[in-house]
């Protein structure tokens, strides 16, 4: 047993030793090397050796800088965007040299079929060959270029813009049948003023269609406006009217107010909406817009509702909405001519940014465009 003791306390003897010697050599190599953390001494430029040479550049171990990629804003839609179905319309008339019989028919029937409606279309065909007589014009060109002046005269000299009266709590109206987007548009308009600066409350009026309520109060969240709203089937008046009330105690300027889709048939309902009109109009509410939404796909149906919704509620202008691939436009020309009420927004799109104020110039030369 002695010698199988001895060789094991020589083995636990030669461990101790080498694990003691790698110990101390870590230890001199840990003193000898500097702090991997420690920060380079800097050395002011003037005290350097180096100071009268080229500079030194010191590489630091900082991650690569990443650019971010450039993301283009999203482009709003314009009026050519929106018109291809009325420009294609005027497709045969405009590929004319000449001015003759046929060019007049082919115009004629261009002009009824983008819903310009017979009275206005036959009115501008009458001034439009007037004005051929007597300065002499020959070619297509020419004509085309007196029919786009003949048109902006015609939509031009009237007032669009929207109006606020400073100090007043403002009432604007929003009347129309189901369906055209009134909701939808007093969220676009609601989120346009209150980015403006405008303290804006929204009232729910429509109190018998299922979620409108709901569909305005997700918009007014992003609108950063205010939404008064009642229970399902009440008195849209009441409503309106304790939306007005809660507005002059914020010190709000401007209220949206929605209203029923009224069926421009059923007398008992415009009736009802004169009602709305004048409780609107109470003080402290003061009524400056009343909007009739249209949806510009219905062509000469909206100037029907046109008519009937002006002798219900004075309407002062028309959003049209809608105006996309399948819409014909013509109606503004209807709708102005006929009835003297100005198209003051149109919608382009689905967003916000989307409505956009009626711009008669713009709206012409798309027609015609390329």
């Amino acid at each position: 047993m002695e010698p199988v003791l001895l060789i094991l306390i020589a083995i636990a003897f030669l461990v101790g030793a080498a694990t003691l010697l790698v110990t101390r050599r870590r230890r001199g190599a840990i003193e000898l090397e500097p702090p991997r953390s420690a920060p380079m001494p800097v050395v002011p430029a003037e005290e350097s050796e180096l100071a009268d040479e080229s500079p030194v550049s010191v590489l630091v171990d900082e991650p690569p800088v990443v650019e971010a990629p450039v993301v283009e804003a999203p482009k709003r839609p314009s009026f050519r965007d929106r018109l291809s179905k009325a420009r294609a319309t005027f497709a045969g008339f405009l590929g004319r040299s000449q001015i003759d019989q046929d060019t007049w028919d082919e115009l004629e029937e261009a002009l009824i079929r983008a819903d310009l409606g017979v009275g206005p279309a036959t009115a501008l065909l009458s001034d439009l060959k007037a004005r051929v007589r007597d300065e002499g014009l020959e070619t297509g060109d020419q004509l085309v270029a007196a029919l786009k002046d003949e048109m902006k005269q015609r939509l031009g000299g009237v007032d669009r813009s929207l109006r606020i009266d400073e100090g007043r709590t403002n009432v604007w109206l929003f009347v129309g049948v189901n369906g055209v987007g009134k909701t939808t548009t007093i969220g676009k308009l609601g989120k346009r003023y209150t980015g403006a600066g405008h303290q804006v409350v929204m009232a729910a009026g429509d109190t018998f269609r299922a979620a409108a309520a709901e569909q305005l109060g997700t918009w007014a969240d992003r609108a950063g406006a205010v939404l008064v709203r009642g229970a399902e089937g009440g008195d849209p008046s009441a409503i309106i009217f304790d939306a007005v009330e809660s507005a002059a105690a914020k010190g709000a300027d401007l209220v949206l107010a929605d209203t029923a889709g009224r069926l421009h048939t059923k007398s008992n309902l415009m009736e009802e909406l004169r009602k709305v009109r004048r409780v609107a109009d109470r003080d402290p509410g003061h009524v400056t817009e009343v909007l009739l939404v249209l949806d510009a796909t219905t062509g000469q149906n909206g100037l029907v509702q046109a008519q009937q919704f002006t002798e219900a509620t004075e309407v002062t202008g028309v959003v049209l909405t809608k105006l996309d691939g399948s819409a014909k436009g013509g109606i503004v020309f209807a709708i102005q001519s006929e009835l003297g009420i100005p198209v003051k927004l149109v919608g382009l799109g689905e967003t916000a940014d989307d409505l956009i104020d009626f711009d008669p110039d713009e709206f012409v030369d798309a027609l015609f465009s390329a």
